[in-house]
This record gives structure tokens, C-alpha cells and sequence, in this order.
């Protein structure tokens, strides 16, 4: 190497070295004075790939406190405004870098933080790390960025200055209050790939990564518990369809009128719950082999298709790990939780897709809020009757189409002739195919919580039955939402799913059958 080069490497060293003592500096004053305001330091190195040039060194390091200086007449919840700067002396504050579009693995300085997939335990496997903060972008061992979608607004907040892209989280009272321990699962690499079973364990589990070497490690998991408080169970309640218990159901306390006094009317119950939010962290190996495709074919496709927003899925091959911008999934757990991995115990279960419109809004076209408010009373029942139950509840709106396909769809509906032979039909004519929910990914939240048989699963679904049973766990019953619980206008949904072979224990469709089942017009609902 000549002489020029190795002394730059040497500076560009002692650079790297200064940046992120400074980025540890900066998380140990905002600890102790409770400053968060002022984004402070440099967010990415600024090596290039190519020849000797490689390794110029970046902007010059800027000290903290002429950053909180410039910042505090940029900002108006630092100091008193002396000069508001603008956005080109913000960024260039934020962000004193070149523009990084990408890395590689031969880059110099790049040494990944050793992540084995599927190790015996967690601290063998490693953390994972996609943070581009100075302690921690040469370490990197993940692409894309924590809290799905949200990572949108994170940026933005950033920008904006409401937000320190060096804030440091303060975990120390965020533990989990019910234990979700290891599994056997946890440690085969072929039977979670999509999240990070250790999400939840991470203050704990890698304490010297966070607090010793300066690293950013997020928690992907969070479990906490909660009360349900839903009108349809104090409905249920009130038939003696529910029992209240005093310990699963409880009695809601009395509630108030409008002017402070005592409401005498029934105040319903509440349903005490233990639940789990999980952000997705995908394996892309294990991920591929789930959907029978090539590691490369995959990174290709999720390269290509979402704008090329990650780069690094075609420069890094050696990263394994990516935390994709989509929405995630909550568990909620009726009864013990040590009972799902209790095989004595029986388990009722219910997998569900996010439907904003009936879920939340009750729009009667379809049956998702009743087939759900039917699995939770069956998940209580079971609970009470000394078993454990668990509802699953994915993000993924319109069968992963999204809400506006969806809406579309129904426009098309209800315009060329709502009947059950088109339905299937009506959305691949807009979307192209008429499910995107590919469910070979959804089992793996049941091998993190040591489910080894489903005793009873509160679902019409073959894709799901399918992918669970595929996985290595059996279901020995299942059963599907009463018929007196189903709208009439969704009985177009429900008769088609059942022609295409759907599970149904009583009523069976033909396909000659489907253009007599007909939802009602757009004119029967004005009113």
C-alpha cells in the first residue's frame, strides 16, 4: 500500500474511532440532562467503493456542543431563537456526510456484528443491528429499519427536528410482565424467519451491546396485559352466553353519567388478556425456502418492486437479515401462557386478517368482525374451561391487497352484479390475483410461543389449516362461524369461499350454486 494511502487509512480510522465516542458522549448527556432535542452527530460514514480514493475521510467531526450551539437557533425548543437556519444548514447539521446509497461487503471498515440465525441461544446468535448511527453502521447485520412502516414517520420527526436521531431509549421498566421463555423452535432456523424470537428479550439479553460497546439494539417484540372491553361480550355476558368468573371475565366497574352521578344501567365485563405486539425481521434464506423460491429471486423482487428503496439487498448478499416496511402482528393470549406449550391443555385458536371496515367500523359485507368476536368468546370459554387460548391478529388489510384495492373492489361489485360466482373474480380483475396473504409465514408466531397442537381452530381457511399442519403442528377440530351469526350481505362472501372449498361443517356449495347468492345494491342502502 504506498505511504499517501496508509496514512489516510490511519486518519480515516481515528476518525471512525472520534465519531463514535462522540455518538456514546452525546447518548450519556442526553441521559443525565434529559436532552433529546438536538440531533447531534454525524449518521453515516462516507466511504465510496472504488480504488485508493476510497478512503477520504469524512466532514470533519463537529463537537457537541457547537452542534447544540448552531442547533438552538435552528430550533424552538432549544434555547431562545437567535436565527432560524435553514433546512440546507439543518441537513447539513443532521447529515455532514456524502450521501451513502449503499455499502458492500469488501468496503473498507465494514465488519458485521456475527448474527447466526437459528444459534442454541440468543446471545450465540447476536443482536440485529440496521441502525446507521455512527456506533453502529460499520456493525451493521440488517437491512432496512426497526418499527416497520413506521420508520416513515421516525424520519420525518427527524427532520422536522422534533426528534434526536441519537436518542437512546430507557428500557429499564419495559420488561415483559408475562414470560414468553425459549423454545426448542426458537433455535431451528427452518421454523422462524419472520421476526426475531429474542424481539422481546433485548434490554436483557444483550445489555452489553447496548450499555458497553454503544450499539443500537431495538426490541421487535413487546408483551404487556390488558382488559378487553368489548359490547358484544357484555352482550354475550348478559345472555349467560359468558360466565363471569372473577378472574378471566371480570365485572366492569359501574360507569358515570354525564353529569358525575352513578350510571345504575349493567356495565358490561372485561376480559382480562395477556398480548404481544411483533414487528417483522425476516430470514431471507428461510423466507425464500417457505415460498419455494431462490434467495437471490427474492432479494431481486423486493429490490425491484418497492422503488429500489433497498439497495443493499443486491450489494450485501452477506447481510441474511431484513426488516421489511410492513405491518406486523399482536397476539392476545386467554388464560395462562405457560398452557400453550402445555400439551395436557387445549388449545382453541383463531388466525385473523386485519379488516379495518368491520373489524373497527362493522361494515356487515363481509363476516370478519362477528368471525372474530366469535373466536375470542370461544378463546374465553376455552380459557375457562381450564385450557388457554389465542387470537392471532396479522396486519393485512384487503387479504394484503390494501384498503383502497379493496374499496375498488367493491365498486365493481356492486356495479356489475354482486353474486357469489363473481366474487373471486371481481378482485383479480383489479388486483391481479385475488389473494396476497401467502400464509406460508403466519405459523411462525405459534412455534415462538411453544404451540404444539391446536385443539381447536375457529377458522374456514385451508390456506391456514394447510400452513399450520405443514409446519409440524396438528388440528384436530375445526369449525367455522354459526350461520346465525353471518350478515346477510356478506352470505356472497361466505357461499363462495365454501364453493372454492373452503371449510364448511354444514352448509355445501356448488358452483351452480353461487348465481343465487346475491348481495344487495347500492340502492337498497340509501336511506
Amino acid at each position: 500500500m504506498p505511504a499517501s494511502d496508509a496514512v489516510l487509512t490511519q486518519i480515516l480510522a481515528q476518525l471512525d474511532a472520534m465519531q463514535v465516542q462522540q455518538q456514546v458522549m452525546q447518548a450519556k448527556l442526553d441521559a443525565v440532562s434529559g436532552a433529546t432535542k438536538a440531533p447531534v452527530a454525524p449518521l453515516e460514514p462516507t466511504h465510496s467503493r472504488s480504488s485508493s480514493m476510497d478512503h477520504i475521510p469524512p466532514s470533519s467531526p463537529i463537537s457537541i456542543s457547537n452542534v447544540k450551539a448552531s442547533l438552538a437557533s435552528a430550533d424552538p425548543h432549544v434555547g431562545t431563537p437567535l436565527k432560524r437556519a435553514t433546512d440546507k444548514e439543518r441537513e447539513k447539521l443532521l447529515y455532514p456526510g456524502r450521501v451513502n446509497l449503499t455499502t458492500y461487503p469488501d468496503q473498507h471498515g465494514i465488519t458485521p456484528y456475527p448474527l447466526s440465525w437459528g444459534a442454541a441461544d440468543g446471545l450465540t446468535r447476536g443482536p440485529v443491528i440496521c441502525s446507521r448511527l455512527p456506533s453502529s453502521i460499520k456493525h451493521r447485520n440488517a437491512i432496512g429499519a426497526h418499527s416497520g412502516s413506521y420508520s416513515i414517520y421516525r424520519a420525518l420527526s427527524i427532520a422536522m427536528g422534533a426528534l434526536s436521531p441519537t436518542h437512546k431509549p430507557d428500557y429499564s421498566q419495559t420488561e415483559p410482565p408475562v414470560s414468553i421463555p425459549p423454545q426448542p423452535s426458537w433455535a431451528d432456523p427452518s421454523k422462524i424467519v419472520s421476526f426475531d424470537p429474542y424481539g422481546h428479550l433485548v434490554p436483557s439479553l444483550y445489555r452489553q451491546q447496548l450499555d458497553d460497546e454503544g450499539l443500537d439494539v431495538r426490541p421487535s417484540i413487546a408483551v404487556t396485559k390488558a382488559h378487553l372491553k368489548m359490547s358484544e361480550l357484555d352482550e354475550s355476558a348478559r345472555r349467560g352466553e359468558l360466565t363471569v368468573d372473577g378472574k378471566i371475565v371480570t365485572k366492569s366497574p359501574q360507569g358515570s353519567n354525564a353529569d358525575g352521578s352513578v350510571n345504575p344501567a349493567d356495565s358490561g365485563v372485561e376480559v382480562s388478556v395477556s398480548k404481544a405486539a411483533v414487528e417483522p425481521v425476516w430470514y431471507l434464506p428461510g423466507v425464500a425456502d417457505r415460498f419455494g423460491i431462490s434467495e437471490s429471486l427474492l432479494r431481486r423482487a423486493l429490490f425491484e418492486d418497492t422503488g429500489g428503496m433497498y439497495p443493499e439487498l443486491i450489494t450485501r448478499p452477506d447481510i441474511k437479515v431484513f426488516l421489511p416496511p410492513i405491518g406486523g402482528l399482536t397476539v392476545y393470549i386467554f388464560g395462562n401462557p405457560a398452557f400453550m406449550s402445555d400439551e395436557s391443555k387445549e388449545l382453541t385458536l383463531r388466525v385473523h386478517d386485519e379488516c379495518n371496515g368491520s373489524d373497527v367500523f362493522g361494515s356487515d359485507i363481509c363476516t370478519c368482525k362477528p368471525y372474530l368476536t366469535y373466536a375470542i368468546e370461544e378463546c374465553i370459554r376455552g380459557a375457562q374451561n381450564r385450557g388457554v387460548g389465542v387470537v392471532v391478529y396479522f396486519r393485512k388489510e384487503g387479504r394484503a391487497l390494501g384498503e383502497v384495492t379493496k374499496y375498488l373492489v367493491y365498486n365493481l361489485r356492486k356495479r356489475g352484479g354482486d353474486s357469489a360466482d363473481k366474487y373471486f373474480k371481481s378482485t383479480e380483475l383489479i388486483a391481479g390475483v385475488k389473494d396476497m396473504r401467502f400464509q406460508a409465514l403466519m405459523p411462525d408466531v405459534l412455534h415462538w410461543l411453544g404451540v404444539k397442537k391446536v385443539d381447536h381452530m375457529v377458522s374456514m381457511s385451508d390456506m391456514k389449516y394447510d400452513a399450520i399442519v405443514k409446519s409440524g403442528i396438528p388440528i384436530l377440530r375445526r369449525y367455522d362461524i354459526p350461520d346465525h351469526l353471518i350478515p346477510p350481505d356478506s352470505r356472497v362472501e361466505i357461499d363462495a369461499k365454501i364453493a372454492a372449498g373452503y371449510f364448511s361443517s354444514g352448509k355445501q356449495v356448488t358452483e351452480a350454486d353461487l348465481i343465487k347468492t346475491v348481495g344487495r345494491t347500492w340502492e337498497e342502502t340509501e336511506h
